[in-house]
């Protein structure tokens, strides 16, 4: 029997839920953590004909295509051994290091390049399988960057667009991939290509130009079929009306108020909330922190940190040796300025539900966003979002994509402990009067470019880019 097809179709890595199963053995599926999926389910919820391709997150056979929340989801299935080259390997072990100025170095290996060619080749047979006739396709981030050239070779009739989540690398680093030709191909089977930042734009466009010899003009690149690719800014966001909605909600406001009587109500409640990355500058910041005790500018119970250090890709060398790391340093500072009912850090590894991150950010005067490299950072956005008090204030790392956007924010060097330690105490010290400035122009600026406004504009770049694919399936 021919599967149901669908006029707007979500291509991702993973699926927005994850399978749960109970003590009674009864399962059921819950939305999934992680920027993407809250960033697109305001999006795709509610939409007519739409579905979402992506990985169920268990290795083997995939689940049969299912609805939750009026969306169609269609799992695609992976190996054990291609979560482990595939996703483990080329996708966070060879790109995520080359796209995020290669913090660690990066991984080569053939084999997880021909992983990658399959699992990409086997999402764009899903995309088309479900895919109406002229459908608009919306493929979503790394991990599938040549699924739009395998798309278009099955479906020239779609009109396909693609939107980096992370940092686009300068050419310099791009260029260090062995299979960068075929990646730059692979994106180019898209109509066009969203980024991040205006760099990112630019840095892709001279790609295609300097390893592929393609011509450019503008925002726009000659592809080798002759079609016109155009690429160019749209930076992500959040649902601002819900989650300020929620962050007002008389439960969450006592919630907070309970999470600082928990915690000693101390003075100053500082926050991280991160992806256990090396990306995300954690390091960075417990160090600053630990010389800010040392020096004596703040000491417990008067001042407390909470890290949120939501686990990531455990599996992998380089997050296991971080995670080991981080914690030798948290167990380091408690040792040594913690007392007794107070301690220095409260580290926790674990991931929580939208309502008590709301709690969190609206208890929490001083957001720590340190990271050494991100294509946004939405903690920022959903900081920011949740003090509708006009209180608290947001010590952002420049290197964010966030950065450009929130510039009333206290922006900071991480790589700069000096820097980064001066200004958490501006940020500290500051006035309240100039503290709710600050978060005021910070919350225009995030209600007024939420993810609905993104998705109209990325939908509308999309269908006005410089030329309707024509044809019809093979």
């Amino acid at each position: 029997m021919r599967e149901e097809t669908y006029s707007f179709v979500i291509a991702a890595n993973r699926l927005p839920v994850d399978r749960h199963v109970g003590p009674d053995g009864e399962q059921e599926w819950r939305r999934s953590p992680g920027g993407l999926v809250t960033a697109m389910d305001s999006v795709m919820r509610g939409r007519e004909g739409a579905a979402w391709v992506g990985w169920a997150g268990e290795p083997g056979e995939a689940p049969e295509p299912f609805e939750d929340s009026g969306m169609h989801l269609h799992p695609v299935a992976l190996s054990e051994q291609e979560v482990t080259d595939y996703y483990e390997g080329f996708s966070n072990d060879t790109l995520w290091p080359i796209y995020h100025d290669v913090i660690v170095p990066a991984t080569f290996h053939r084999r997880w390049w021909e992983a990658y060619l399959r699992v990409n080749k086997r999402f764009a047979e899903a995309v088309a399988k479900v895919s109406d006739q002229g459908a608009t396709v919306w493929v979503h981030d790394y991990q599938l960057q040549l699924v739009p050239r395998f798309l278009r070779e099955l479906r020239p009739d779609l009109r396909i667009g693609w939107f980096n989540h992370i940092p686009f690398p300068p050419v310099e680093l791009f260029a260090q991939l062995p299979w960068r030709g075929q990646l730059i191909d692979g994106l180019l089977g898209a109509d066009y290509l969203g980024f991040q930042r205006s760099a990112d734009a630019g840095n892709f466009l001279r790609a295609a130009r300097q390893l592929r010899g393609l011509s450019t003009k503008g925002e726009v690149v000659r592809a080798d079929d002759d079609r016109r690719v155009r690429a160019s800014a749209l930076p992500i966001s959040i649902d601002f009306a819900a989650l300020d909605e929620m962050a007002r909600r008389p439960d969450v406001i006592e919630r907070a108020k309970e999470i600082r009587s928990q915690l000693g109500d101390p003075e100053v409640l500082m926050l991280g909330v991160d992806r256990l990355d090396y990306t995300k500058g954690i390091r960075h910041r417990l160090k600053a922190y630990q010389e800010l005790l040392a020096e004596g500018h703040y000491s417990p119970p008067e001042v407390s940190l909470v890290q949120v250090a939501v686990p990531s890709r455990e599996r992998v060398d380089a997050y296991r040796r971080l995670k080991d790391q981080i914690e030798g340093t948290v167990g380091q500072i408690n040792g040594e300025y913690s007392t007794v009912g107070a301690a220095a850090v409260h580290y926790l590894h674990q991931s929580f539900d939208r309502a008590e991150m709301a709690a969190m950010y609206l208890a929490a005067d001083i957001c720590l966003v340190t990271p050494l490299r991100d294509g946004m950072n939405l903690v920022a956005k959903e900081y920011v979002t949740c003090r509708h008090d006009l209180g608290g204030a947001l010590v952002l790392s420049e290197f964010t994509g966030a950065a450009h956007e929130l510039n009333a924010a206290y922006l900071h060097n991480p790589h700069d402990i000096q820097g980064l330690k001066n200004t958490i105490v501006r940020a500290v010290e500051a006035q309240p009067t100039e503290k709710r400035r600050r978060m005021r122009s910070l919350r225009r600026r995030v209600r007024e470019h939420d993810v609905q406004r993104w998705a109209e504009r990325f939908l509308q770049a999309l269908e006005s880019a410089p030329e309707r694919p024509t044809g019809t399936p093979s």
